[in-house]
């Protein structure tokens, strides 16, 4: 098979990685001559491209055909509405002399709102959404064969939860968490590129939601990690995420179901 990552970060460095192993070519862009040369050092066909640069190249030497794209370019709410309207202008002109057979686009759950309940994927109140968010997977959704996964908190190897808490007040340890292991994200974007899938969106959450207090006291302890100067119980807002959709459809059993085991 032949894979195409734009956006090498964190997660998607793994996956190219994981899928290099797998015997499978994989083609990767990235920022910075750094990770250029990393991702080279590992097998991995690697390039310099910064979709948000103002002179974006209309076409970069790559082959023109891919079994399957994965797009980790982020749409981050930290961004203006104009810097994320050029930066997926420019993936849909890097994308237009080119074709595969299944794209993955990852968004975050951070798209619904933030208050009580239960929110899976038909979730649509247009006014509640991340019109942020909503504009990036617009935007990929209008492109052939693509899935959009919607990614719960990303923990697993050096992510740690409670790494970001230790020694300092924790004001949301009575919300549930939300989260997912990088293992499992894997896994599944790995069953996503050799799969048909049935719907276009798909939230990726773990199946158990803990209090994300137990989830910094059993990482703290696991990894040895200080544990925060307190708890303080100013933000409860109790905010579930599901995952079924895509779990029920695969039959997938997740390797980590539990972020207390994380």
């Amino acid at each position: 098979m032949r894979i195409l990552i734009l956006g090498c970060g964190w997660l998607a460095e793994s996956f190219a990685i994981h899928m290099k192993h797998q015997g499978h070519e994989v083609w990767a862009s990235t920022t910075t001559s750094e990770k250029y040369h990393r991702l080279k050092a590992d097998g991995i066909f690697s390039f310099i491209l910064d979709f948000d640069c103002e002179n974006f190249p209309a076409q970069v030497v790559l082959p023109t055909q891919f079994d399957f794209v994965l797009n980790s370019i982020p749409a981050s709410q930290k961004n203006s509405v104009a810097i994320l309207e050029n930066r997926f202008s420019n993936i849909k002109s890097f994308y237009a002399h080119m074709t595969w057979k299944k794209q993955v686009f990852l968004s975050s759950i951070g798209i619904y709102p933030e208050k009580d309940g239960v929110f899976d994927e038909s979730y649509a109140d247009i006014t509640e959404l991340s019109s942020k968010l909503l504009l990036a997977e617009a935007s990929m959704l209008g492109l052939a064969d693509t899935i959009i996964y919607r990614l719960g908190g990303l923990f697993g190897k050096n992510r740690v939860f409670a790494k970001y808490f230790a020694e300092r007040i924790c004001t949301t340890g009575e919300q549930p968490a939300n989260f997912v292991h990088i293992d499992d994200v894997i896994r599944l974007l790995e069953v996503a590129s050799c799969n048909a899938l049935k719907y276009t969106v798909y939230n990726v959450v773990a199946p158990l939601h803990p209090k994300k207090k137990d989830v910094i006291l059993a990482s703290a302890k696991k990894y040895g990690y200080a544990l925060p100067l307190a708890f303080e119980a100013a933000d409860a807002t109790q905010k579930i995420v599901s995952g079924r959709l895509l779990l029920e459809e695969l039959d997938y059993q997740f390797v980590l179901p539990d972020p207390l085991q994380f």
